[in-house]
């Protein structure tokens, strides 16, 4: 088939795809001629075939997972599945975010745990399994997707920024002892409001923001993530962070 004849890169998986940069991610590595394989909770599988049509209608090829990026045994399938029935992974990008607020004396143990879980523990996961595939061969590249949080807390996300911040641990750590041999390992972070459902759930002037480029496109976002790909190892970055023009930091 022609789509087919336009995955040249290789494999890239992209752990956590929504309606937002995780979308724009897959669709992004797909243009770019990768082989796309994504993930999303079972429960949403149907939105995530949606966004697989649309990368095969556009000519790419892609293939959608339903899986629990929190738990250890559904992890270690995913990577299983795809090194044996889609090819070896050139890219692995971990994009899950979990950003809630609660102040303090209001956030549970349970919120506190799960939040962890999603935006660090699945980090971990997701990182240990494409090194366990990747080392062998001496080439790949991990990325994973940071925020504000990761390097500074604020007022009501004690949960979130402690999880950010251990991701960003995890990713450094990976990147010391990986780099040298062979695998480029990079964090994003992603500084200021991103286009989506979400924003667009709290926010009324999106469309102002987004004419005045004060507000971060997902597209854009996803070009610097491919962008990373193609650094030469001699000059490759760890931390490349992403902002609008006019965000204050």
């Amino acid at each position: 088939m022609a789509s087919e004849a336009k995955a040249t890169r290789g494999v890239c998986l992209v752990v956590g795809v929504g309606d937002g940069l995780g979308s724009a991610l897959a669709k992004a590595f797909a243009a770019d001629g990768y082989e796309v394989c994504m993930t999303r909770r079972a429960r949403n599988l149907d939105s995530l075939k949606q966004v697989e049509a649309e990368i095969r209608a556009g000519g790419g090829v892609a293939h959608a997972y339903g899986v629990d990026a929190r738990l250890e045994e559904e992890m270690v399938a995913l990577f299983e599945t795809v090194e044996r029935d889609v090819g070896p992974l050139e890219v692995v990008v971990f994009n899950i975010g979990a950003n809630v607020r609660f102040g303090i004396r209001e956030t549970t143990a349970r919120v506190f745990t799960k939040v962890w879980e999603m935006a660090c523990f699945a980090g971990f996961l997701a990182g240990r399994e494409a090194a366990k595939a990747m080392v062998p061969r001496g080439r790949g590249t991990i990325l994973f997707t940071g925020a504000t949080a990761s390097v500074r807390g604020r007022d009501g996300f004690a949960a979130f920024a402690s999880a950010k911040h251990g991701l960003r641990a995890v990713a450094q750590s990976m990147s010391r002892e990986l780099g040298p041999l062979g695998i480029h390992v990079a964090h994003v972070v992603i500084d200021g409001a991103v286009d989506g459902v979400f924003i667009r759930s709290n926010r009324d002037n999106v469309d102002d923001l987004l004419a005045d480029d004060a507000i971060l496109r997902p597209e854009d976002i996803a070009q610097s993530f491919v962008a990373l790909t193609k650094q030469p190892r001699s000059a490759w970055t760890h931390e490349l962070d992403v902002r609008p023009w006019k965000e204050s930091w």
